[in-house]
């Protein structure tokens, strides 16, 4: 992985961000579901219409019950393979959703994984996304918002705009 951009620019593009979806809402949430450690029906909704809004309608399939449990165990799991495969138990739910889950909720930093993030860092979207790839990715994001001094949320904001203005 290799960033595309120096990361001097990391902060440049976190400030030229322009999703068509706001994620203020979403943004909004954090505070209550770390107080309360899972995921509550109405929250998880809000993250899959924000993040993929063609599978979230499967998302209704899940009890709330299904969720708290399933968010509860993620977010407080000390194995890195348990939080993000957990969540994918979810109907609705794939790596790239589960991925905004952990990064939005989880006290830990973690990348959404987006097409547009993977190509800022050089990086083909593997036709199965797996553990193996997911860890590996995780820690260099960790690692270069660290060496940025910028936030996981900053870091992903770059990288994603920075797709949306260069890749072909």
């Amino acid at each position: 992985m290799k960033l595309r951009f120096p990361g001097s620019k990391i902060q440049h593009y976190a400030e030229r961000y322009s999703y068509t979806r706001n994620e203020n809402e979403l943004l909004e949430l954090h505070d209550d579901v770390q107080r309360s450690g899972y995921l509550k029906k109405p929250q998880l909704q809000l993250l899959a219409k924000w993040k993929s809004p063609r599978s979230a309608p499967n998302v209704e399939n899940n009890t709330d019950s299904f969720i708290q449990e399933i968010s509860r165990f993620a977010f407080h799991t000390t194995d890195e393979r348990a939080r993000i495969e957990a969540l994918t138990l979810l109907d609705g739910v794939r790596w790239p959703t589960a991925s905004v889950v952990l990064h939005i909720f989880h006290k830990e930093p973690y990348p959404i994984l987006d097409f547009r993030a993977l190509w800022s860092v050089g990086v083909e979207v593997p036709a199965q996304y797996t553990f193996a790839f997911w860890l590996p990715y995780v820690e260099y994001c960790r690692g270069l918002a660290q060496k940025s001094g910028v936030s996981m949320r900053v870091l992903d904001r770059a990288l994603w705009q920075y797709s949306k203005e260069n890749q072909p």
